[in-house]
């Protein structure tokens, strides 16, 4: 009986064949995947043009001198070129650390923080109080889901003009109060009051949102955690502390995100509220507008230097609070 032996593999069979390189694999890629690479093609583009170059240059505007009198300008047939010059990180420091630096950035970078708390707060609670009670089986709930979406639907430009007129005086916020007996602030002038008011026209807006998300959020809540835990005798307030809480929590860090970043830079209702007056309720990005566009010579630079600072702050608290909920998502298992 004839036994096949196997012989050893040779040394060439041995040895593995090379890794391809980042040109081959970049080929081998676009090769496979070339249609999905022709879809996202425009999409790249656009973000491009539209965001990639005004942020390298605003990022280049920061090392620069550059203002509305010394950057080039077309008058008729005259090219005027430009006569700025780059001063490294001047504008970060002066802006910073510099002689007057409470007033012109830390002043409004504080108002800036407790703005977006007190708005990102009451947008959550009185959103998540609309939700939890849209969410029974109340007479008429579509109609009433309708009428509170009403403000998100409404254009910002009319919602903030409309309250500018209640908030003026004489206006129907404060012939309601004075109807009731209350004091009748100054809504539109006082340093107080105008930031009372900005909070309000801006928690006016954002409710709905947070409403429509955390009342989505709800519906994807089973039903049967809800009988199980009467069945154990759970009350209403044990039932929202460990089943509706612990069942939003994905959307609700998900709505919180993004209501932080968006009150954080709301540039609408700050503006339309107040223009280029109220400088005490001024945000940080209606102030860098104002330094930029709103005042003569136009301050390009610090403008800009503005601009980023407020991207590192808001990239910053994005990296640490996804880190927080990445362990608080590992320490609820």
């Amino acid at each position: 009986m004839a036994v096949a032996v196997q012989g050893a593999p040779s040394q060439g069979s041995r040895e593995r064949s090379p890794r391809p390189g980042l040109v081959e694999r970049a080929k081998l890629s676009f090769s496979k995947y070339w249609y999905a690479y022709a879809m996202i093609a425009p999409v790249v583009v656009v973000l491009g043009v539209l965001v990639g170059y005004p942020l390298v240059q605003g990022v280049y505007y920061t090392l620069t001198d550059a203002n509305s009198l010394n950057v080039g300008r077309q008058i008729g047939v005259n090219r005027i070129p430009d006569s700025y010059h780059v001063v490294g990180l001047h504008n970060y420091a002066d802006v910073l650390w510099g002689p007057g630096s409470y007033d012109r950035f830390w002043s409004h970078f504080i108002w800036t923080i407790v703005w977006t708390a007190l708005c990102v707060v009451l947008h959550y609670s009185i959103g998540l109080g609309l939700a939890l009670l849209l969410n029974q089986k109340i007479r008429g709930r579509s109609f009433y889901r309708m009428l509170l979406i009403l403000p998100w639907a409404v254009p910002t430009f009319v919602t903030v003009f409309s309250w500018r007129l209640m908030l003026a005086d004489g206006g129907a916020v404060n012939g309601l109060l004075g109807a009731i007996g209350l004091p009748e602030p100054a809504w539109l002038s006082e340093p107080l009051a105008q930031k009372a008011a900005a909070i309000l026209v801006n928690t006016w807006v954002g409710v709905p949102f947070m409403m429509i998300s955390l009342l989505g959020g709800l519906q994807s809540i089973p039903a049967e955690l809800y009988e199980a835990s009467e069945m154990d005798g759970a009350s209403r307030w044990q039932q929202f502390r460990y089943v509706t809480l612990p069942g939003l929590r994905t959307v609700s860090s998900t709505v919180v995100l993004l209501g932080v970043i968006w009150t954080f830079n709301q540039f609408a209702v700050i503006f339309l509220l107040f223009g280029n007056g109220a400088p005490d309720a001024q945000i940080l990005v209606t102030w860098a507008y104002r330094l930029g566009f709103g005042q003569m010579p136009r301050d390009y630079a610090v403008s800009a230097t503005y601009g980023v600072l407020l991207l590192s702050i808001l990239i910053v608290f994005t990296s640490f609070y996804r880190r927080w909920l990445a362990r608080t998502e590992q320490a609820n298992g």
